[in-house]
């Protein structure tokens, strides 16, 4: 008993950590304006990014360029927000750049009809820590520059 109390604590600790940090990053990607996608290498390769190099992923349940993540999962998740289009970084393709619209209106950025999210636990640049995780339904992957997940790990 005493294990699943401090489990259950531990979880909702997280929770609200992970919470707090998609805030923070909704908050500091929609202060700039547009979104900047751009090229970072790493262990994986050579993988999306944005701004600051912080790694970048797509949910393939996701129903075509529609996003199914809200809720626990934005929070664990947070999407990649733009104020108008999207800005593409060198060995960025802008032609595979686009947005679609979240269920409150902003603009979540597409890659080659991927939308885009962060991982609360990526905090550095180079981090991948969510690659190839298996939460809310499904895996989730960083892109190559073409567009293609990656599905090393």
């Amino acid at each position: 008993m005493n294990r699943l109390i401090k489990t259950a604590v531990a979880l909702a600790a997280a929770t609200v950590l992970a919470a707090v940090a998609a805030t923070l990053a909704l908050a500091a990607g929609s202060q700039s304006g547009a979104a900047r996608v751009q090229i970072a290498k790493t262990r994986l390769g050579r993988i999306l990014v944005d701004s600051k190099g912080i790694t970048l992923y797509d949910f393939p349940p996701d129903k075509g360029t529609t996003s199914v993540c809200y809720g626990a999962c934005a929070a664990l998740w947070p999407p990649l927000i733009t104020k108008g289009k999207p800005i593409a970084g060198p060995g960025v393709r802008a032609s595979l750049l686009g947005t679609t619209k979240r269920k409150d209106g902003k603009l979540e950025v597409t890659y080659n009809g991927h939308p885009l999210y962060y991982f609360v636990s990526d905090r550095k640049p180079g981090q991948v820590t969510g690659q190839g995780l298996n939460q809310f339904g499904g895996p989730w992957w960083v892109l190559s520059p073409t567009g293609r997940e990656i599905h090393r790990v």
